[in-house]
Parts: C-alpha cells; structure tokens; sequence
C-alpha cells in the first residue's frame, strides 16, 4: 500500500471513528472484565468464608454459582463486542474501502 493512500485513510473521518468507537469499547469491556474477575480474586482473598457457604445446606457452595457466572460474563461480554462488530464497525470500515477504492 502506498504511504499517501495510508495518510488518505487515516485522515477519513469514518476511519478516525472507527478506530475511536473500537478503541473505546474495547476498553470499556476489558475493564469491566478485570473489575468482575479481580473482585472475586479479591472475595477468595480477603473473605474465603462468602464464597465457602452452602446454597442450600448440601455440597453446592456459593463460590460455584459465582464462578459459573464469572465464566458467562465472559461469553455476554464477547457477545456485545461481537454484536457490535458485525453492526457498527463493519458499516464503518464498508465506507473506509469505498472511499480508498473511489480514490
């Protein structure tokens, strides 16, 4: 690729919104996730007794349930940035390479 047609595309207004939106979301949804998986490293450190008691006073404690719910977070987190990916971002980067090609 040539460097103007690089400098062309950085300087698109969609692309620069691209990036931005992306670069946002990105960060919005790892920062969640490391806020929901440190806070239960954090449980487990500080206050192993919570995650230790039974549900239902069999074998089933609390920190099943829990983790089970870290793992799904991950899957809906995955989720929403998938969504907006096959959404949003690719109408983005659509208009980006129509505006390379017509150039």
């Amino acid at each position: 690729m040539q460097d103007h047609m690089i400098e062309r595309i950085q300087q698109n207004p969609n692309f620069q919104a691209l990036v931005k939106k992306k670069s946002s979301l990105s960060w919005l949804l790892s920062i969640i996730m490391l806020v929901i998986y440190y806070g239960f490293i954090l449980v487990v450190a500080f206050s192993p007794a919570t995650l230790g008691q039974s549900l239902s006073g069999g074998v089933t404690s609390v920190g099943i349930p829990v983790g089970v719910m870290i793992i799904l977070s991950a899957f809906v987190l995955t989720g929403i940035y998938v969504r907006r990916a096959n959404t949003e971002f690719d109408q983005l980067t659509r208009a980006v390479v129509e505006d390379a090609k017509q150039c």
